[in-house]
């Protein structure tokens, strides 16, 4: 599935630099940025954002339930990033109005 149709990024693309991302360093907080930085791209529109933050939480934690990780540490650390994106990534929904309906 496309993700970004700006620079032709597919989902499974998106999912392997996450798991790059997350192989370094296992609790990192990761965010759209540092993805399409380690694939070496940029984000344009941005209107993708709230897709790669999505598939962030999901790859994270299945990447956490294969690990040996303790599974509080796990919750409390993706309630965290979770809480984040509930403070500060819904807000304004990509600056439309309520009934604006994208493609």
């Amino acid at each position: 599935m496309l993700i970004c149709h700006c620079n032709i990024i597919t989902e499974k693309e998106v999912e392997q630099a996450i798991i790059d991302l997350l192989d370094q360093d296992a609790w990192q907080l990761i965010v759209p940025a540092k993805v399409y930085h380690s694939m070496k791209k940029r984000g344009r529109c941005c209107g993708c954002f709230p897709n790669v933050v999505e598939t962030i939480i999901r790859v994270t934690e299945q990447y956490h339930a294969r690990s040996e990780a303790g599974a509080v540490d796990i919750v409390s650390h993706l309630d965290r990033v979770r809480d984040l994106r509930v403070q500060y990534g819904s807000r304004t929904h990509e600056r439309r109005k309520s009934d604006h309906r994208a493609a």
